[in-house]
């Protein structure tokens, strides 16, 4: 393995995620064009908008099974072009049938977001996941920015069928690109192919000390292929993830009306500024990925983020409520916070996961994260109706706050390594770091090696 190959393998699956984010987030802006052409109620439309990631939470961690079994190459390849086939087929449907294509367009395009997982996981070592993975959740607002700024002016020009099939188009390209040129991890063979044969060398334990993959507890190794789910480790990251996630949606999805309705600004003027602190927020999930790899934990970076988000969100609720002008320049601040952790939660959950479930953990992730995402908009709306949009920021700082309790308890870890739960007895609950296994070359798989 060269080290350029692997950054060139990371970069087409984060090319192939941002295709897939083009129309998995990017609906939105069709709606002033789709509200024109298709004669459909506002609550139709939203429900229209929201059919790809209803697809992508049906299908997301079948797709990680398969990625796990099959890999990364053959997944994203099979995902892109069949979402792409889909999305052909809605530019030209009218009635049910277009929701219908649009949530096999999510289901089909989600497959992205299982396999690009398992190549950091495949190509980078442990100490350098937080910044590999932090450069791959730049897909989402990179997506998000090129949508908001292409598919409006294509439905403009000519209409929303030509905005669809620009999106379908592009993930076509990206999944002919990645069949053709993404190279499955070396060492990474399927999980059905790999049950004999070893993937790492772990040290002897030290005396006194339990053996690792024993998880602290009697008995002797476990499989590499044994869930890491008897352990509370990934869940409780996926609960904080989920509760971070509703700060980000509420932030991402009202700043505009917030900025247009409430503070009189024009779309004109507001649109480039929310543009510009999604490229933000695209650096700021890589610097947040980098400083995660060179702390002494995974895991404290995180809780640092969250207690910034929730101090930002908590300004700008004093703000808003005192009628203050330092709202806005407080919003696109929380619109930076509110995103800037994904990389360092990914990086996390891959140190848990072993190699043979690495697509299935990280699909775990977004779909838990997709499920929080999916609610929130609705249920803030309702809270802004009923309390105004100070309040409705003073109970969205509270989620980050919440997300702090569920990862108290996970003592500091190398980032090579994994965040260890200890019991009431101070005995470890999961696996302890892997330090063995830090010096050793190649990408290697997680900390869970046996």
């Amino acid at each position: 393995m060269t080290v350029s190959r692997r950054w060139v393998m990371l970069g087409i699956g984060t090319t192939a995620q941002t295709a897939g984010t083009l129309y998995l987030y990017g609906l939105p802006f069709l709606l002033p064009a789709l509200r024109r052409t298709t004669g459909l109620h506002l609550w139709e439309l939203g429900l229209l908008v929201a059919c790809p990631s209803l697809g992508m939470v049906l299908a997301l961690i079948g797709w990680g099974t398969l990625a796990d079994r099959r890999g990364e190459r053959l997944v994203i390849g099979l995902g892109l072009t069949l979402g792409a086939a889909f999305l052909a087929g809605a530019a030209v449907t009218r009635g049910p049938a277009l929701f219908v294509l649009l949530t096999l367009a999510g289901a089909a395009g989600s497959a992205v977001y299982a396999a690009s997982g398992r190549v950091v996981t495949g190509w980078f070592p442990p100490g350098e996941r937080g910044l590999a993975m932090g450069i791959r959740q730049t897909s989402q607002p990179l997506g998000v920015a090129a949508a908001s700024a292409a598919l409006p002016v294509l439905a403009q020009a000519g209409g929303p069928r030509l905005a669809l099939l620009t999106a379908a188009g592009v993930s076509a390209l990206a999944g002919i690109l990645g069949a053709l040129l993404l190279v499955d991890a070396p060492g990474r063979t399927p999980a059905r192919r790999s049950a004999a044969v070893p993937t790492t060398r772990v040290a002897p334990p030290a005396a006194g000390s339990a053996s690792p993959g024993t998880g602290g507890g009697p008995g002797g190794g476990r499989s590499e292929r044994a869930s890491p789910y008897r352990s509370s480790t990934l869940w409780r990251v996926h609960g904080a993830s989920a509760l971070l996630v509703v700060a980000q949606f509420v932030v991402g999805a009202f700043a505009l009306d917030f900025l247009v309705t409430e503070r009189g600004w024009s779309a004109r003027t507001a649109g480039p500024l929310i543009a510009g602190a999604q490229l933000a927020a695209a650096a700021a999930r890589v610097l947040a990925g980098r400083w995660s790899d060179r702390s002494a934990s995974r895991l404290r970076p995180l809780r640092i983020i969250a207690v910034g988000t929730a101090g930002a969100l908590g300004a700008l609720a004093v703000a808003e409520s005192l009628r203050a002008p330092a709202a806005a320049p407080l919003l696109l601040a929380a619109l930076v916070a509110t995103v800037s952790w994904h990389g360092v939660a990914y990086a996390a959950v891959a140190d848990a996961a072993p190699p043979s479930w690495a697509g299935r953990a990280t699909s775990t992730q977004t779909v838990v994260q997709n499920v929080a995402a999916t609610a929130t908009p609705p249920l803030f709306g309702l809270a802004v109706a009923a309390l105004g949009f100070g309040p409705g920021f003073a109970v969205t700082a509270l989620f980050p706050l919440a997300a702090l309790v569920v990862l108290h308890g996970l003592d500091p870890g190398a980032p090579g390594g994994h965040d260890t739960v200890r019991d009431g007895a101070g005995r470890p609950e999961g696996r302890p770091a892997d330090k063995a296994v830090r010096g050793s070359t190649g990408p290697g798989p997680g900390a869970w090696r046996t």
